[in-house]
């Protein structure tokens, strides 16, 4: 029965704010870890996701190498601003043909097959 007024005599002097407490750390700490290592798992997918994707060819003007001929003109319509505010600003834009000349993106590689460079003997 001596322990029934140890745990009144603790819970009357606020004993049990600082189990409490201790506790509200725990689960806060523990939350925060395991966001974090969400984070890094997503962070860790989507890096390996965009090293397997190939390089898209784009032309200086952002357009894709599809959107160009073989001389090297773009087709793509684009904004083009038609007035401007006294401090250089477009105000308004009318459409027009993109007027970049020639492709200047990263060349796509072959797909070649490579046997493996070491011995299996």
């Amino acid at each position: 029965m001596n322990w029934v007024w140890v745990l009144l005599i603790l819970f009357w002097t606020g004993g049990f704010a600082w189990v409490a407490d201790n506790v509200r750390t725990a689960l806060r700490n523990r939350h925060e870890r395991r966001m974090e290592l969400m984070r890094e798992t997503k962070q860790e997918r989507l890096s390996v996701e965009a090293a397997h994707r190939t390089p898209e060819p784009v032309c200086g003007c952002t357009h894709h190498l599809a959107k160009h001929d073989k001389a090297g003109r773009c087709h793509e319509r684009v904004e083009v601003p038609t007035a401007w505010d006294e401090e250089k600003k477009p105000l308004r834009y009318e459409a027009g043909q993109c007027n970049c000349q020639q492709y200047v993106g990263p060349q796509p590689l072959s797909q070649v097959f490579a046997e493996d460079l070491t011995d299996r003997a």
